[in-house]
């Protein structure tokens, strides 16, 4: 087929770009989406469970709906009769919780009828071809948007063999003296975890985390600070992202206040190295988020192999829109979404840089005249 469009990706990425699909006007029956899970917080849900994650950290817009507003928050102050939340969303200081963000996936995967264009299978190698792109077989379509996702789990090399390790996104418990390495957001909420349930706890980390509320920094997600990002050359564009990648958390009472008073106890402590830090741990924690680069991602590595695709140390080289030059045109589509994104929007694995990266693909379409 020459004419239909194509999601590679059935998480939240291709979620995002669906939606915003179906809210230009396009069918179920014209967006195909290939995926291994038709849920798509199927990945998503069990890594926040482990980390017992309670509220998002995308603020007022930390949502799969195409549109900004409404979001979460007006919808609960409407359900609550309370203006607080847009009160708070105005102040970018809303943070919905993770149960209600996920019956918000629940509810707009039903609406949007995501089940009737979901396809269960793994496309593994992309390939330019007559018309359009063909995926591994399962057709050939005009307009593509690839959303694979992050790569595996990280977990440095030195600690792989050690029986006691265990990923902050895998399921676990505590046992009483716990080191946990790393130092971003699943580090700090795996700090307070494991200090409620008793446990002693030490800190592995080489730096300090910077602490602000988002994942990277909020002018980045203005139109002045993106256009900044976008004039950068190609190295200082691969530093930048090098940069907006170190750990970080939100600041806070909330928490400091739990982390101060089990260090003046003697139940926390900061270690910066592997080095004796885990002599005395009966359990070690690794939250340290996911392999980066798409040279871990064998349906993105192919691609680059494939068609001799510019790339930037760990990043494919994008345009502003999020497509791939040298396989877009005005006829034809190749763009990516999600974490692989980041070239073109560097906070492109939250929901707000999803729904960039799906209004200029969904831009693309309309504007291919031969659709």
């Amino acid at each position: 087929m020459t004419s239909r469009v194509a999601i590679v990706g059935s998480g939240l990425g291709g979620f995002v770009a669906y939606a915003t699909l179906r809210h230009g006007g396009l069918e179920p029956a014209e967006i195909a989406v290939f995926g291994d899970d038709p849920d798509p917080a199927g990945a998503w849900r069990p890594r926040a469970a482990a980390i017992r994650q309670k509220l998002m950290r995308s603020e007022s817009d930390g949502h799969c709906w195409p549109t900004s507003f409404p979001g979460l928050a007006a919808r609960e102050a409407v359900r609550r009769r309370d203006l607080a939340p847009l009160i708070l969303s105005v102040c970018d200081r809303y943070r919905p919780t993770v149960s209600d963000f996920l019956r918000h996936v629940d509810e707009l995967r039903e609406r949007s009828r995501w089940n009737e264009s979901f396809c269960r299978a793994r496309i593994e190698r992309v390939l330019a071809a007559d018309g359009g792109f063909d995926l591994d077989g399962h057709g050939v379509f005009r307009h593509v948007l690839l959303a694979p996702g992050h790569p595996g789990l990280a977990v440095p090399a030195e600690l792989a063999p050690d029986a006691r390790v265990v990923h902050a996104y895998e399921p676990h418990e505590y046992a009483s003296r716990v080191a946990i390495v790393g130092a971003g957001m699943a580090a700090a909420t795996e700090w307070l975890n494991a200090l409620e349930s008793g446990a002693e706890v030490v800190s592995v980390r080489r730096h300090e985390p910077e602490r602000r509320p988002l994942n990277v920094a909020r002018p980045l997600f203005t139109k002045r600070g993106l256009s900044s990002f976008h004039a950068t050359t190609a190295p200082e564009r691969a530093a930048l992202l090098r940069r907006y990648g170190e750990p970080s958390y939100p600041p806070g009472r909330s928490w400091d206040e739990p982390i101060e008073h089990a260090a003046r106890t003697g139940r926390f402590r900061v270690e910066s190295g592997l080095n004796g830090s885990l002599n005395s741990a009966e359990q070690v924690i690794c939250a340290t988020g996911f392999q980066r680069g798409y040279q871990h991602d064998l349906l993105l590595a192919r691609l680059v192999a494939d068609h001799e695709l510019e790339t930037q140390d760990d990043w494919i080289v994008l345009t502003d829109d999020s497509t791939v030059p040298a396989l877009t045109d005005a006829t034809r589509t190749l763009a990516l979404a999600g974490v692989s994104a980041q070239w073109a929007f560097p906070a492109a694995d939250t929901l707000v840089g999803m729904k960039v990266a799906a209004r200029g693909f969904r831009r693309r379409i309309e504007s291919c005249p031969t659709r």
